[in-house]
Formats: structure tokens, C-alpha cells, sequence
């Protein structure tokens, strides 16, 4: 049995491979992470726990695409639900990584 963390990392990863198969381009420049919950100090615009950030490169660090796990576990209702929800927060931070609306990251 897989657990919960690992089959949430993979469907962090097959969002991204998704994203690269759309985009016809790697992100190997994007670095992506899972992490629990996100820091207890919220950026002055989010009003409300986020999903993910985008924290844009930066000197010699590579851009970095964070998706909080447990805030979207406890969104999904159900595992396709939360396949849904992880693709559309990588969606979302990508898009802004790129400049560009999400709409036209998807299929």
C-alpha cells in the first residue's frame, strides 16, 4: 500500500509531467515540492490558507512550485477530487511562473 504522502507526491508529478506533455518543453528548471502546511505567516494578499506558491528564481535558485498537502486533502472530496485539485494548483502556479492565464494550460 502506498502511502497517502507518496501517492500525493505523484500526483504532484504527473500534474507536472501533464504541464511539460501541453507545454512541448521540460520544466526541469522548476523545481517542485510538497509540504504539509504552509508557513503560519500568510503573504499580505492571501486571505485565506493557500494551496500552493510560486516562489519565482531568484539568483542561482531555480524558480519553485510548492503545493501544500494538507489544505488540498482537506479540500478534495475523494481521490479523484484530489487528482483534480493537485493538477489545477500546479496549473495555477506554473501559469504564473510563465505569465500566462491556466486556461491555457489545459487540455
Amino acid at each position: 500500500m502506498v502511502a497517502r504522502s507518496a501517492r500525493f507526491d505523484e500526483l504532484v508529478l504527473d500534474a507536472a509531467d501533464r504541464l511539460e506533455h501541453r507545454l512541448g518543453t521540460s520544466l526541469e528548471h522548476v523545481e517542485l515540492a510538497v509540504e504539509d502546511v504552509p508557513p503560519s505567516d500568510p503573504a499580505s494578499w492571501e486571505e485565506s490558507v493557500p494551496l500552493g506558491r510560486l516562489f519565482p528564481a531568484e539568483n542561482r535558485s531555480p524558480a519553485r512550485v510548492v503545493v501544500y498537502r494538507r489544505p488540498v486533502e482537506s479540500r478534495a472530496e475523494g481521490a479523484r477530487d484530489l487528482a483534480e485539485l493537485v493538477d489545477k494548483v500546479v496549473t495555477e502556479q506554473v501559469a504564473g511562473l510563465l505569465g500566462i492565464p491556466p486556461e491555457d494550460l489545459e487540455d
